[in-house]
């Protein structure tokens, strides 16, 4: 069970805002337990300073490594060898990669061939590249940032319109294509299925990079689908199937 899985988040403090971390904790915390968090970057020098007060209060280890040469990010390197050492360890079942830098796109590969699940967070900007290669990939802007004292906590992601929902093509022919492949011989799929045929074929798909908390509501705000909440067991489930065509009419 995903509550089980052993973790290690590894953070590219160079490459992320320290307003994210307690959301990135949280976010983490619903894929399984982070037995590791480390957070890279050279701590001598004062733009990182922002991180002291959140390196304590969530027990992230800091991890120094020296700009060696001007213009080169040694934090990426130092990353890269320590996730290649826990990995060999064999104590792990997934990796948090926390970066929107594409310098970690051959990591994020390496790992998965190992058969073990990557997740990647990053800013908005992040190359598709490195997005591609995770298992799933969060902007780091729907986390939910605290105000640390050194930057503007991020606003919420605007909830979409119905209208302009329809309009993204590529968001309405995802959510299409995984009611088709999911569905039963009556045409109707469990959201749970489609989410995860959704999330395999676009890692970053997140219902609330559109403002929505959840899929159900991403589905019923975009309106092009019959929906149905079935009593199974102790719990609803949620149904969803593609609205049919109308017949052409003499």
């Amino acid at each position: 069970m995903a509550d089980h899985a052993k973790l290690a988040v590894l953070i590219d403090a160079d490459n992320a805002q320290p307003t994210l971390a307690e959301g990135l904790l949280a976010e983490v915390a619903r894929y399984g337990t982070a037995h590791v968090k480390r957070a890279y970057g050279d701590w001598t020098d004062n733009h990182l300073r922002g991180w002291k007060d959140q390196l304590l209060a969530l027990s992230i280890q800091p991890i120094q490594q020296f700009g060696y040469t001007k213009g080169k990010n040694a934090t990426d390197s130092a990353m890269i060898i320590d996730a290649m050492d826990l990995l060999y360890t064999g104590r792990f079942d997934g990796f948090c990669i926390v970066s929107s830098d594409s310098d970690f796109t051959t990591l994020a590969r390496r790992i998965r061939e190992s058969g073990l699940t990557v997740y990647g967070f990053g800013e908005r900007k992040t190359p598709g590249p490195f997005v591609a290669a995770c298992d799933r990939f969060i902007y780091t802007d729907v986390l939910g940032e605290t105000d640390s004292g050194q930057e503007k906590p991020a606003e919420p992601v605007p909830r979409q319109s119905t209208q302009d929902l329809r309009q993204d093509a590529r968001l309405v022919n995802l959510l299409r294509n995984a009611i088709e492949d999911a569905a039963d011989d009556s045409g109707w799929a469990g959201l749970g299925a489609i989410g995860s045929i959704v999330s395999k074929r676009a890692p970053e798909f997140d219902s609330r990079n559109w403002g929505y908390g959840k899929l159900s509501g991403l589905v019923n705000a975009i309106g092009l689908f019959q929906t149905e909440e079935r009593q199974v067991g102790n719990g609803k489930h949620f149904y969803v199937r593609n609205k049919k065509k109308p017949a052409n009419r003499e």
